[in-house]
């Protein structure tokens, strides 16, 4: 599934478990930007001219540049047929604007829509909005909506949903839009049904990478406007304007869409219907594949990969891009509250005595890349890949320890002696809060710990327990996350460390990390509109937050989807099934 804010038995060792973590690593996790593979008819004429990366286009030729033709789907599969998918837990529900949860926007992003979509190169394409305009000094854009488009209620989709939507919700709720827009946007306005203008106090270059389906997805303001959105109805049972319709969501068991027969862009989608199934175990998906139970799969365990991968039998889509998510790293985060991370010794040595590549051995199976900084190297321009992490070395951690306050009498626990606001004699024992999902996670992390005398107890927490748990109630000493990000470190990098973002939203700045140098370099990084300029600020920030430490990054993770050979001509992306055909 995807890689967004993140969930299985005991042992590291254990291979079941393993599996399971690894299957499901993007699957419950945080989820970011993700980038689809559109028409070709409409990312050819769409350019980057118009998408305010490395400078603000004038008026004239961004507007020139965004037409989106007619999408039609090129000729070849036959419409019809049934996508079954099989997911690894529930839901929880199917809003993808109140949350960035991957398990949330696997479910539910096929059935709504973004102003644009990003494209295999992450650049920005029409799609609810069929053309924009970027004034010169780039804090203005003005979008221009696509006429006759509907919500799947048969309500017409007006400038008001959009206003609604990002005033309401997005700036608000989803983490990640939250610590972008939401800290950045001065109005936003519907001056007609047709059009919508978004106002910044400065130029704000990465603004429409982050209005896809992942982190701006519409919803409809009849519905939602004058009610709580956390508690609207319509969570469960969502109208949007995506390629899909909802028709029924059995928790813990299966959610069902059909064919949205008017979706706008004309000839998609081409399968009648998808389902999806809720199957935990990572060996019950595979089976269930092999039986023809199900067609397809997000993430496959390592060894069930090497034997079906050649497979003529199945397809294969290797990607770092999930819906609702890419770009993902699993992070442990200290809970800066407690005393006992107040000092940084202890956090650094416990980042030393973590063996990374055991992790991406054991438990990804391979899948992915040792995280080398703070910002994933899927974001090119902004990935300090020198930066200086706390390399392995259990010697270095024993020591830095034993400096701390923090004395071991042969191999046991250690315990406090003259450790500012900790009692004397209290042992260095706390808590790893995680998806079940991540349990593998947990038992390396615990063994690994107590080679230099630090105790750890593992507490699993279904989702929704543990947004509650680590942003609202702040009840953990650590934890891990699967921090997902866009194409620009505004999208989802930025809300782990702005101290603006330390609150109740989930996903956000879960270690309570503040440093007023750290804001300020991220204000100033998206106000910039030099990418040479942008890179050497990320640069600064990465190397602040590496001392720092508030969080440890552990692994960049990748998946390999698996699907049956009737089926094809799948995207990268929340609307990973939009082109699909099966038959």
């Amino acid at each position: 599934m995807s890689c967004s804010d993140d969930d299985a038995p005991d042992d590291a060792a254990d291979v079941t478990a393993e599996a399971d973590a690894a299957a499901t690593t993007a699957a419950i996790t945080d989820t970011t930007a993700s980038p689809a593979a559109t028409d070709t008819t409409a990312a050819s004429t769409a350019t980057s001219a118009a998408t305010a990366t490395t400078g603000a286009p004038d008026t004239t030729e961004a507007a020139a540049t965004t037409e989106a033709p007619a999408t039609t789907a090129a000729a070849g599969p036959a419409p019809g047929g049934t996508l079954v998918v099989a997911i690894s837990s529930d839901p929880g529900g199917l809003n993808p604007a109140i949350t960035t949860s991957g398990g949330t926007h696997t479910a539910s992003e096929l059935m709504f829509n973004g102003l644009v979509e990003l494209d295999a190169d992450g650049q920005p394409q029409p799609e609810l909005a069929e053309s924009w305009e970027i004034t010169d000094d780039g804090a203005t854009y003005t979008f221009t909506l696509r006429d006759g488009v509907t919500w799947h209620d048969g309500e017409p989709f007006t400038s008001a949903d959009v206003v609604y939507t990002f005033n309401e919700v997005l700036t608000t709720l989803h983490s990640r839009t939250a610590a972008s827009v939401g800290s950045n946007i001065m109005a936003i306005e519907a001056p007609d049904e047709a059009t919508v203008v978004f106002r910044f106090n400065q130029p704000y270059a990465p603004l429409l990478q982050q209005l896809d389906v992942t982190e701006a997805p519409i919803l409809p303001a009849h519905l939602f406007e004058g009610t709580d959105p956390m508690e609207n109805p319509a969570n469960n049972a969502p109208v949007g304007t995506g390629p899909f319709r909802f028709v029924s969501y059995t928790p813990d068991a299966e959610i069902r869409m059909e064919r949205n027969a008017d979706y706008f862009k004309d000839g998609l989608p081409l399968l009648d219907e998808v389902v999806m199934r809720v199957i935990p175990d990572a060996g019950t998906r595979v089976a269930a594949l092999e039986n023809g139970e199900v067609d397809w799969l997000f993430d496959v365990p390592g060894p069930d990969l090497e034997r079906l991968g050649d497979d003529e039998n199945y397809g294969t889509l290797e990607t770092s891009v999930n819906p609702g998510g890419s770009n993902c790293i699993m992070t442990v985060t200290f809970n800066l509250e407690r005393p006992i991370f107040a000092d940084q010794r202890v956090r650094q040595s416990i980042a030393s005595a973590l063996d990374r590549d055991q992790f991406l051995e054991r438990v990804l199976f391979g899948q992915g890349l040792v995280a080398e900084a703070p910002i994933s190297s899927g974001i090119g321009f902004a990935h300090a890949e020198d930066v200086e992490l706390p390399a392995f070395d259990r010697d270095a951690a024993a020591a830095l320890l034993d400096e701390a306050g923090w004395v071991r009498e042969g191999d046991g626990v250690r315990t406090a002696q003259g450790v500012e606001g900790v009692a004397d004699g209290t042992p260095l024992a706390f808590n790893f809060v995680h998806f079940p999902t991540f349990a593998a996670y947990g038992e390396l992390y615990r063994a690994q710990l107590a080679e230099v005398g630090i105790e750890v107890t593992l507490q699993p927490l279904e989702p929704p327990v543990f947004a509650t748990t680590v942003f609202t109630d702040r009840n953990f000493d650590t934890n891990i996350i699967s921090y997902c990000n866009g194409q620009d470190p505004e999208i989802g990098v930025r809300r782990m460390y702005d101290s603006a973002r330390i609150g109740p939203v989930p996903f956000s700045n879960a270690a309570a990390y503040s440093n007023p140098d750290v804001d300020a370099l991220f204000a100033e990084a998206a106000a910039t509109i030099d990418t040479e300029t942008r890179t050497d600020l990320y640069r600064q920030i990465q190397e602040q937050v590496a001392a720092d430490l508030p969080y440890v990054w552990i692994v960049e993770t990748a998946s390999t989807r698996l699907f049956t050979a009737n089926c094809q001509d799948f995207l990268p992306s929340g609307h990973f099934a939009e082109t699909a055909s099966c038959g």
